[in-house]
């Protein structure tokens, strides 16, 4: 992901967002912190944040959480060093007694021009509980589909 570095086309934007949501797919913190600049801010949610550790430490507690977890990220709009997302991912609530959920937001990304690394991400999501009682009917990202082919629209919100 690092080897995508700004000045951003459109296309290249688009690889990054593309290959940020495959490395995010992987649930591998410590793998996923290296895209990141040692000192990168992060805000997520209500959550504050900076550094390697405290990213490797927040996405680690966040997938002991968000089981069966799949996400699908679109570019929203780009300039020369930053990315909007918008962002889509559903999972399992291991402290919610395993309802299904997704998760809906934005994200705005800025990257350090010579590592190509992120130095800024500001996430904001809502989640909505999928199916009665959580029991995920509803869900787009099923065992077997490509996040990529699953159409999104308004109508499915």
């Amino acid at each position: 992901m690092a080897d995508i570095k700004p000045p951003f086309t459109e296309e290249a934007a688009r690889k990054k967002v593309k290959a940020a949501q495959d490395m995010w797919n992987s649930q591998d913190p410590p793998r996923i912190a290296q895209a990141y600049t040692p000192t990168s801010i992060w805000r997520n949610r209500d959550s504050f944040f900076s550094g390697t550790e405290a990213i490797t430490k927040f996405l680690t507690a966040k997938w002991e959480r968000e089981r069966n977890y799949k996400l699908r990220k679109e570019l929203f709009a780009f300039t020369d060093n930053r990315i909007a997302v918008q962002f889509w991912y559903e999972y399992q609530d291991a402290h919610d007694s395993m309802r299904w959920k997704r998760c809906y937001g934005l994200e705005d990304w800025t990257f350090d021009r010579e590592t190509g690394k992120m130095r800024k991400r500001m996430m904001s999501g809502n989640d909505i509980v999928l199916g009665p009682d959580g029991n995920g009917e509803g869900r787009w990202f099923v065992d077997g589909v490509d996040v990529n082919e699953v159409p999104i629209t308004e109508q499915h919100w």
